[in-house]
C-alpha cells in the first residue's frame, strides 16, 4: 500500500487485512474513510476547510483494477463518506462521475445520512480568513493569537494571503493484494476557500488517481490543476507500462509539470517563484505490480505512507525533484 502521509493511521488498521486476502479496494477505501470521518484533519471530509462561502464541498473517486472500472463524485455536500458514494457510482450505475446536488441525492437514496461537515473549529478558521481578506470592507480581524496547527499536507500557494490555515490537502491510497490485484482511491475537501463549484484532480480519473492491471497504480495530492493538466496519475502508470520504475515514472511527470508551469507562467506569473521553481506543490504516490513503490514531490521535505512486507505501515520521505 502507498498513500499520502495522512493515510498512515488507516494503513495500520487495514494492512493486516490486505495481507490476509481482503479485497484491495475494500482496504484502500477503509484507509481513507478513517480520515474522512476525522474532524481534526482539515483537508478531508468532516472538519475540512470550506469554500469561500463557508460550505464544505467534497470530491472523491475510486478505481478497481480487476474490472478497470471507476466511480466518482464531485462538489458533494453533507455526506460523510464521499469515497463510499464514489464506489456506489462505480457499482450501481453506468456512469463514472456524478456531481453536485445529483451526487447528494444519489447518496441519500442509497442510505447515506445528511451530515453537517463544517465543524465549529473549521467555521472559526473560515471566518478568520474572511475577516483578513481585505482592509477595504467592514469586517474587523480578531486579535492575533497563534492559530491552531493545520493537520494534513500543506503546499506552496499561488495566493499571497494564504496564511497558516490554507491547504491543498487530500488523501490517496493505492493497494496491491497478494494475488496481484490493484485498486485505488482519492478523496478530499479540496482547495480551502475555493470558488464554489471548483473541482480539483481528486475525482478525475487519470489526474488524481489511476490504476491498471497491466502496469500499477498512482495517485496525487497538492495542486489539483497541475495534476489535471499533466494527466499525472495516468502518466505515471503509463510510464510504468513502458518499463519505468515507480520512482522514475513519478519523477518524469514532475519534470513535465515543471516545464508546463514554466510555459504557463508567461500568462500566469504566480505559477513560478523567485527561485525559478514552481510556486506550488504536487506529490505522486506510485505503486508497481511487483510491489515496488515510490513517493515523489516537486520540492520540500514531506513524507508519505507506505506498507509492505519488509517494514509494515510507516512513513517514508518523499523524494523531491527540486532539492
Amino acid at each position: 500500500m502507498v498513500g499520502s502521509a495522512n493515510a498512515l493511521a488507516g494503513m495500520r488498521e487495514w494492512w493486516p487485512k490486505l495481507q490476509e486476502g481482503a479485497d484491495p479496494l475494500d482496504c484502500a477505501l477503509g484507509v481513507v474513510q478513517r480520515v474522512e470521518a476525522d474532524p481534526n484533519d482539515r483537508s478531508v471530509g468532516l472538519g475540512g476547510l470550506p469554500n469561500e462561502d463557508g460550505v464544505v464541498q467534497l470530491d472523491a473517486a475510486c478505481m478497481h483494477g480487476p474490472t478497470h472500472n471507476s466511480g466518482a463524485v464531485a462538489c458533494i455536500e453533507n455526506i460523510l463518506h464521499p469515497s463510499a458514494v464514489a464506489r456506489l457510482v462505480m457499482e450501481r450505475t453506468d456512469h463514472c462521475l456524478i456531481v453536485g446536488r445529483g451526487a447528494y441525492e444519489f447518496a441519500r437514496s442509497h442510505g447515506h445520512p445528511h451530515t453537517e461537515l463544517l465543524t465549529e473549529e473549521a467555521r472559526r478558521i473560515w471566518m478568520r480568513w474572511k475577516e483578513s481578506m481585505s482592509d477595504r470592507d467592514d469586517r474587523l480581524s480578531p486579535p492575533p493569537p497563534a492559530p491552531p496547527p493545520t493537520k494534513g499536507e500543506k503546499h506552496g500557494s499561488l495566493r499571497k494571503e494564504e496564511g497558516p490555515d490554507f491547504t491543498y490537502g487530500t488523501i490517496h491510497c493505492s493497494a496491491l493484494s497478494a494475488a496481484g490485484e490493484v485498486s485505488c482511491t482519492t478523496t478530499t475537501s479540496g482547495l480551502s476557500y475555493k470558488i464554489p463549484g471548483r473541482v480539483g484532480d481528486s475525482p478525475i480519473v487519470g489526474a488524481g488517481l489511476y490504476c491498471d492491471m497491466e502496469a500499477g497504480s498512482a495517485g496525487s495530492t497538492g495542486r489539483g490543476e497541475a495534476a489535471i493538466l499533466s494527466n499525472g496519475a495516468f502518466a505515471c502508470v503509463e510510464l510504468m507500462r513502458q518499463g519505468a520504475s515507480p520512482l522514475d515514472a513519478g519523477m518524469e511527470v514532475l519534470k513535465r509539470i515543471t516545464r508546463q508551469a514554466e510555459r504557463a507562467a508567461k500568462w500566469q506569473p504566480g505559477l513560478m517563484g523567485e527561485d525559478g521553481l514552481p510556486a506550488f506543490g504536487v506529490n505522486f504516490y506510485v505503486l508497481g505490480l511487483d510491489g515496488t513503490w515510490a513517493g515523489v514531490t516537486l520540492k520540500g521535505k514531506n513524507k508519505f505512507a507506505v506498507s509492505d512486507v519488509d517494514g509494515g505501515p510507516r512513513h517514508e520521505p518523499l523524494i523531491p525533484l527540486h532539492g
